[in-house]
């Protein structure tokens, strides 16, 4: 790396850091990956500003790394040692919430809740909603085209992002902040970034589409016996509910595990096995009726066995904070391994039994934490009580039993350092050939995001 990039004159007007004791903020994010010093962190306040400092990157031969909310869980901020550093924590404006056509333009630096919170005050709703709202940043959610909870109904990142402004790892600024839903003029670019993990350009600004602000927001707690059931009642509801917003399945280790690391009450006692947190939205005024007659209806005919009804909005939130509690599972478990597979529904309970079976006879004392959106194909498996000796072959345990089921290795959280050597569980040589020559066009000199994703 150049030694004299980080004290180039014309980047000194750039809010930075170089004292060692505040770099160690920018070493890590929440994966857990080792981590490695950056020479220097930007923190610009423009996209003019970054355009600035990736052009002396790219023209000094200089690796750097782009980092968000540091919230990430497959190393994907983490950088290289002795990297340049652009942290976007800056870039937190909210430039326009557009109340006639339903969109906001924002900085990637921007936090999901506070964006959230920003466009309920105009009477607008933006759905993607994940445990890390209050840390993750906008820029983040779509380098890695998150999900959450809300997938069911509003899709994920991509689906609520209509523009982009990029930078391209030579410092080729590319606006692309259309605020349309129809644009047929050739390929849309955007698509190209969402989801590409910063490897071929940096988000520095987005269009994203809102929707009218519910008037009514409704969930419960419902108890089943069995995943047939569960499958069942996904087939079911999406028939009977058009409003259903969240269908989130919990299997009791991980409900009861979270409820008392928080201190509350385990719902039911945990005398059921699964359990599912269905939330509705809706503007008619009769919602609320409806969904209740609908949870008496599935209880009547057998397929499910028991609801929890909140009483107050207090414990809507409490059932909320089960279901984001896996942060307190973790710090208890210690060595942890994270898993946000992506399967076929009909292939969920195959997975799940073939999985507890195979684990368990390797590894007889390990804590299976089990919860996910169904109704996306996603399912999220910590595993602890293991070693940092166990974790390789673990996840290669889990690899091997859902690729024949063509499954995906993440569906949210990204491939970053820590599953790149597994991405030919998921992809075949032709399609990771056809990533890697996009990546040599666009980021041919590997100084962007490198050694993520693909080499």
């Amino acid at each position: 790396m150049s030694d004299t990039l980080p004290h180039i004159e014309s980047l000194a007007h750039i809010d930075n850091i170089t004292d060692a004791s505040l770099l160690e903020k920018y070493s890590s994010d929440a994966s857990g990956y080792p981590e490695a010093s950056p020479s220097i962190v930007y923190r610009p306040r423009s996209t003019e500003e970054v355009v600035h400092i990736v052009k002396h990157c790219h023209q000094n031969n200089t690796p750097f790394t782009v980092q968000g909310g540091l919230t990430g869980l497959a190393a994907g901020a983490v950088p290289n040692e002795g990297d340049v550093v652009i942290s976007f924590e800056k870039m937190d404006k909210i430039e326009e919430i557009d109340n006639v056509g339903g969109t906001a333009l924002v900085q990637a630096g921007v936090i999901l809740e506070n964006l959230q919170k920003a466009v309920l005050d105009k009477g607008w709703y933006f759905p993607l909603d994940l445990g890390a709202r209050g840390s993750c940043f906008v820029g983040g959610n779509i380098a890695t085209n998150a999900g959450g909870n809300k997938v069911f109904r509003y899709g994920t990142m991509r689906e609520l992002t209509l523009g982009l402004e990029v930078v391209l790892p030579d410092g080729t600024l590319l606006d692309m902040t259309y605020s349309m839903i129809k644009n047929n003029t050739g390929l849309d670019l955007k698509h190209l970034f969402i989801g590409s993990e910063g490897r071929y350009g940096i988000v520095t600004r987005a269009v994203l589409r809102l929707f009218p602000k519910p008037a009514h927001k409704h969930n419960a707690l419902v108890a089943l016996e069995n995943f047939q059931s569960v499958t069942k009642l996904l087939t079911k509801t999406r028939a009977a509910l058009a409003e259903i917003a969240s269908f989130e399945v919990m299997w009791l280790d991980y409900l009861s595990m979270s409820a008392q690391l928080q201190g509350i009450k385990v719902p039911f006692d945990g005398a059921y096995p699964l359990y599912v947190l269905m939330e509705v939205e809706g503007s008619r005024d009769d919602l609320n009726d409806r969904f209740h007659e609908y949870l008496e209806a599935i209880i009547e005919e057998g397929l499910a066995v028991d609801a929890l009804v909140p009483q107050s909005e207090s414990q809507s939130e409490e059932l909320w904070k089960i279901r984001d509690g896996i942060g307190y599972c973790m710090r208890k478990l210690g060595v942890v391994v994270n898993f946000d597979i992506g399967l076929p529904i009909k292939y969920m309970q195959e997975f799940y039994e073939k999985w507890v079976d195979i684990a368990g006879q390797k590894y007889p004392d390990m804590v299976n934490l089990i919860f996910g959106h169904v109704g996306d194909g996603n399912l999220h498996v910590t595993t602890g009580n293991i070693t940092e000796a166990d974790i390789i072959p673990i996840e290669t345990m889990m690899y091997e039993i859902i690729k024949p089921m063509r499954g995906s290795i993440t569906a949210e959280h990204g491939i970053g350092r820590i599953k790149k050597d597994f991405l030919t569980y998921t992809r075949d040589p032709d399609q990771i050939e056809v990533m890697k020559m996009i990546k040599n066009t666009i980021n041919s000199k590997d100084l962007l995001n490198r050694s993520r994703v693909i080499d």
